[in-house]
């Protein structure tokens, strides 16, 4: 296992058109469907960063402050922000865009812990945040107050 590893090589953007398969009785993005992207995101950043499985142990506060309507795209975007021994800090926004209008909307953010597993399956090493940019120092700075204030 490298000691450390950069910030940006955890960073992960998915996207997923919403459809009613998803979506409430308003059209709307059902909330369950948004956290469960969410944790799949973390969960590849959390993968990325450590070279390992990792499964999540636990997810801040969520506030939905925009819906998502059918037929825009959520843009959901994590990565790495801290570490402990075996843990690691993921921090998750979700945008609503809506690519006809060109627009783009935050709809909500949270902070996930992960857990980083060796072959058996018992929680390992985990390589140290690395920042070799000042954006990047700023983007892992910025998360950590996030995170601190949301606490």
């Amino acid at each position: 296992m490298p000691e450390s590893a950069r910030l940006m090589d955890s960073y992960t953007e998915m996207t997923e058109l919403l459809l009613p398969n998803d979506t409430n009785n308003l059209g709307r993005a059902l909330g369950g469907a948004v956290l469960h992207w969410m944790d799949i995101c973390a969960a590849i950043a959390s993968m990325r960063f450590s070279g390992r499985q990792c499964v999540t142990a636990s997810m801040d506060h969520v506030d939905f402050i925009s819906p998502i309507e059918m037929g825009e795209v959520a843009v959901v975007e994590a990565y790495v922000f801290d570490v402990g021994r075996s843990s690691l800090d993921v921090k998750v926004d979700v945008h609503a865009e809506d690519p006809r209008e060109g627009t783009e909307r935050k709809t909500t953010t949270s902070f996930f812990t992960f857990v980083a597993l060796d072959d058996d399956g018992n929680p390992t090493e985990v390589p140290r945040v690395e920042t070799e940019s000042e954006a990047e120092e700023t983007l892992r700075e910025a998360a950590l107050e996030a995170h601190e204030n949301q606490r």
